[in-house]
């Protein structure tokens, strides 16, 4: 018998995945579309790629936008599933919104059936910790993260000293000071410069830059304080970036310009947020709004929530109003006239290549120099709950979809009866 398992051994070696015992550090790097580092210099995020692992992309879901879409990181749930469904809270029937900073305060917009990672792994035992990551500062089921640093308001999201300093507070006093097992850690940039500037602009560059450098430092700092050896690190995005179409050949969306609609029909509204809106008709006016909408601007799409494309995942949760709205590619959605200025945005339809984001992975448990196909952000989470040894929530995410990365295959040796 002892032969047999020898060979058995020998045939299907030992899992060498240290699954539970490495910790996670997992980073986002706002707006950092897909496809940024192909024409910037990027020696550090290269190197990653070279130990570990990158992807061709990822697919956030619909709605690409921040909180909604880094709740799914969090949760492994589609947005309609985990009701995070915008970057603002609001209340239809006092009027009342709160802008995204504000909004992170709000308690049961976040806590709404799904838990976020870091109170699961709590309950598991792991020591967990959050840096201005979105969801940070709300609490869950009457828990919080055990360690967390909530991002003050007016915070500028493009100082580059400001980063090392958070990467030094995450490296030395989170991970070897006060031995956390799992930390995320959020930066707002690219998202900012794109924002102002545009993906194609010179200043977008700079920013990639900024940021290769500083994965260049997260790698550094690990090393020197003796973590690299068992620490895994992810680093992605919630969305990407698409350039905003200027000038007067483009066909501005403004609502009130498209014949037979008028607000005074909506008891509510979410528009003049980018290029989608939500809209909530008064009493007996949802087919007058809804008809009058459809069809009137070309690129403008308008549906009633229960016609939403299935696979948008993004009409079931009741917060989700009435009619929902989104623009093609480059173009933002006005109510009353034209005011947005940004020269980027996002919130398009996920299958659009400016949304993906990119994706990188390097630690212990991941494979070297290894390049794979597009995948979901849902699989993020069973991703991270199999590398910290967690059982996971119920979710939308698989961890079929990304075990290939990984040096064990995610599945423990079974030992055959002899």
């Amino acid at each position: 018998m002892l032969l047999a398992l020898s060979v058995l051994l020998l045939i299907f070696p030992e899992d060498r995945c240290t699954t539970g015992k490495n910790k996670l550090l997992i980073i986002s790097f706002d707006g950092f579309r897909w496809d940024y580092d192909r024409d910037v210099d990027t020696p550090n995020l290269d190197k990653m790629a070279e130990e570990g692992v990158k992807a061709a992309y990822v697919t956030p879901p619909f709605l690409t936008i921040t909180s909604p879409t880094h709740f799914t990181l969090l949760s492994g749930r589609y947005i309609e599933n985990h009701g995070v469904i915008h970057n603002n809270w609001f209340n239809t029937t006092t009027q009342e919104k709160k802008q995204y900073y504000m909004t992170q305060f709000v308690d049961e917009y976040w806590d709404n059936g799904s838990l976020p990672i870091w109170i699961t792994a709590q309950r598991q035992g792991k020591k967990t910790g959050s840096l201005h990551f979105p969801g940070t500062a709300a609490t869950y089921q009457k828990e919080t993260i055990q360690v967390k640093e909530v991002e003050p308001r007016f915070y500028d999201h493009t100082n580059e000293t400001a980063w090392k300093e958070k990467v030094d507070k995450v490296m030395k006093e989170w991970f070897k000071d006060q031995d956390l097992d799992f930390v995320t850690l959020y930066f707002g940039d690219p998202d900012s410069t794109g924002h102002k500037y545009g993906p194609d602009s010179p200043e977008r560059r700079w920013a990639v830059k900024k940021v290769d450098r500083t994965v260049g430092y997260i790698r550094e700092t690990a090393e020197k304080h003796g973590l690299s050896d068992h620490l895994n690190i992810i680093i992605t995005a919630d969305h990407g970036m698409s350039t905003v179409f200027k000038g007067e050949q483009v066909k501005e969306i403004i609502l009130t310009d498209i014949p037979g609609f008028s607000l005074k029909d909506l008891k509510f509204h979410m528009v003049d947020y980018g290029p989608s809106g939500l809209l909530l008709p008064k009493e007996g006016m949802l087919e007058k709004v809804y008809q009058a909408l459809k069809g009137g601007h070309p690129n403008l799409h308008v549906y009633k929530k229960e016609d939403m494309p299935a696979r948008l995942h993004y009409s079931k949760h009741p917060r989700i109003l009435p009619i929902v709205l989104y623009a093609d590619p480059g173009y933002v959605i006005n109510g009353f006239y034209t005011f947005q200025t940004n020269k980027g945005e996002h919130g398009y339809d996920n299958e659009v290549m400016d949304m993906k984001p990119f994706f990188r992975a390097v630690g212990p448990d991941f494979h070297r120099n290894l390049l794979v196909g597009p995948f979901e952000t849902v699989n993020v989470y069973p991703l991270m709950c199999h590398l910290l040894g967690i059982k996971p929530e119920i979710n939308d995410g698989s961890l079929d979809n990304t075990r290939h990365m990984l040096i064990s295959n995610g599945e423990s040796l079974q030992i055959l009866h002899i």
